[in-house]
């Protein structure tokens, strides 16, 4: 009786996947704005109505919009800045009310997957969304979820804001608890998106607060060096200045040997924290 009882719990269940599949892939009736989870804990599926959930944040954002406040914010994106304008504190807590009503309970699958709808769609707040509520699910970061999460990094994170906030909260959290290694990013170094380049000196800010060996990392980023984009150059001189701050020595001879050859920006941002005088010895050679 035992053995039945077990086969047919197994059966049912197996079938309920069965079913899964084919709405996902069989059904035309707009299927793809439900996102369907198995919930492994406690053997359930749930459903999230994405549809539902995306139209009630946009027309909240919407009607909370300020031009003025959006003009303003603005300025400090040479990037492009796509923006509601919505005030911090009325965002900050409907960002917490939302979470408590929709998704404190969720798997963080159905986080990932509700976060790569918001990112993509390009508005400063949405993204600023998914990331919240990505960090109040740190706690069941995986090595699996790594590639989903940081895919963000290539289709729907697209400014500086974003980009550092994630790095810290997001990565820096995987980094820290050792989930994953910081050579999971050495694709990163090269890839195509000058973000996801960004996002890897940013990230490995959270490795200065770990004993790692400085001319391993400084290793790490010396194919960055001659990077062509701004928002690297920045990243890069950001990391360089705080490495500076621990290992001074490394971090200098590292510095000479690129003074020459790779953006002044990086040494702006890399030298900040010296005297005026001592970070003369990094300026480009005539």
């Amino acid at each position: 009786m035992i053995k039945k009882s077990c086969f047919l719990f197994f059966l049912s269940e197996f079938y309920c996947i069965l079913c899964l599949v084919y709405i996902k892939f069989c059904c035309n009736d707009n299927i793809d704005w439900l996102v369907y989870f198995f919930d492994k804990q406690n053997k359930i599926f749930t459903k999230m109505d994405t549809e539902k959930y995306l139209k009630e944040i946009q027309k909240f954002y919407s009607d909370n919009s300020d031009v003025e406040r959006q003009k303003k914010y603005a300025y400090y994106f040479k990037e492009g800045f796509d923006s509601y304008g919505v005030e911090q504190d009325i965002f900050m807590t409907k960002k917490d009310e939302w979470y408590e009503a929709w998704f404190k309970k969720e798997p963080i699958d159905a986080i990932i997957s509700f976060g790569n709808v918001l990112v993509e769609s390009g508005k400063y707040e949405e993204g600023s969304l998914a990331i919240m509520f990505l960090i109040k699910h740190k706690k069941q970061f995986t090595s699996e979820n790594f590639i989903p999460i940081t895919n963000w990094l290539d289709f729907g994170l697209r400014n500086w804001a974003h980009i550092d906030f994630f790095s810290s909260k997001v990565i820096g959290v995987f980094l820290e608890k050792k989930i994953v290694k910081y050579e999971s990013m050495a694709s990163w170094r090269k890839a195509g998106s000058k973000w996801k380049r960004r996002a890897t000196p940013v990230s490995m800010l959270s490795l200065l607060k770990m004993e790692h060996d400085i001319g391993t990392l400084l290793s790490f980023i010396e194919c960055m060096m001659d990077d062509k984009e701004r928002v690297v150059h920045q990243g890069l001189g950001w990391f360089l200045r705080e490495a500076w701050k621990k290992h001074p020595k490394e971090v200098e001879q590292f510095l000479h040997k690129y003074k020459n050859t790779s953006a002044r920006l990086i040494f702006k941002y890399a030298t900040e924290k010296m005297s005026k005088e001592y970070r003369l010895q990094f300026r480009k050679e005539k």
